[in-house]
């Protein structure tokens, strides 16, 4: 693979989508929140790290 840290952009892949038949219930809840809603709220906050990281490999 010639840029490797183009790898960061799979990470919100597999936290949405790769991930979610495991974390796909109600219990247990998260401040009386369901964990679904933690683990998509989580994913949200990584995206912009991962894409910063995928950026700032790709421009050097």
């Amino acid at each position: 693979m010639k840029r490797p840290h183009l790898a960061w952009l799979a990470v919100p892949f597999v936290l949405f989508v790769g991930a979610l038949p495991l974390v796909n219930r109600v219990e247990p809840r998260i401040g009386g929140v369901p964990f679904l809603l933690v683990w998509c709220a989580g994913a949200t906050l990584v995206t912009p790290l991962a894409v910063w990281l995928a950026w700032r490999g790709d421009h050097r």
